[in-house]
């Protein structure tokens, strides 16, 4: 139990740690909508906001917003309740590493949900001061998620003759992400690959149980 605890904690403190400095940096260095190059023009830093969910996503106002900030509270804690139990399990290493990864990157969006509004004043059309005296841009559980990561890898326009899209332009990779949908990703993307057969085990033994 305890080398999976450390991997779980070490994983958990890393995402976390990455995923609020790159937010807090760009909160506090960039207006909504600057972008500059990293490795030419097929990675960009390029800041956005959203109300919603993973990748830009949006969910229905005000009131999805209050909703979806305590569905992932419960989330978390569940994804939490697992993840310990797995490691008094001493279940394998890279299910507690993609269970770690989850849990975190969910966290890391939850922090910007619930403290950003109060925290950081508004990035339109000036830099974000981190705790501002005449306060922040929203309230508890407002907050807006910073996303960054920008991965236009192909640019181009769909030939003419294609239904619906022909003509249009597109790029791929259009979402502008952050750490923690990075993490959740890579997370869920190992489990399914390698370890979800053993973690459907895990979790229809422990409903046999109740």
């Amino acid at each position: 139990m305890k080398t999976n605890a450390i991997i779980a904690s070490s994983v958990i403190f890393i995402v976390l740690l990455l995923d609020q400095i790159v937010k807090i940096w760009v909160k506090t260095h960039m207006m909504l909508g600057e972008e500059f190059s990293v490795f030419g023009e097929w990675f960009r830093i390029h800041f956005v906001e959203n109300n919603g969910m993973a990748f830009g996503m949006e969910f229905a106002g005000n009131i999805g917003k209050i909703f979806l900030s305590a569905f992932r509270i419960v989330a978390v804690v569940a994804i939490g309740w697992y993840l310990i139990g797995f490691c008094k399990k001493s279940a394998d290493k890279l299910l507690i590493t993609c269970v770690a990864l989850v849990w975190a990157g969910a966290v890391g969006n939850i922090i910007d949900s619930v403290f950003y509004g109060v925290i950081f004043d508004s990035s339109w059309g000036q830099v974000a001061q981190l705790l501002p005296e005449s306060g922040g841009y929203s309230t508890w559980l407002h907050g807006r998620v910073v996303d960054m990561l920008y991965f236009p890898l192909i640019e181009g326009r769909f030939p003419d003759w294609m239904p619906i899209w022909g003509g249009e332009e597109f790029i791929f990779f259009r979402p502008v992400f952050n750490c923690a949908d990075a993490a959740i990703s890579v997370g869920i993307i190992l489990l399914l690959i390698f370890r979800h057969e053993e973690l459907s085990k895990i979790i229809s033994t422990d409903k046999n149980k109740e």
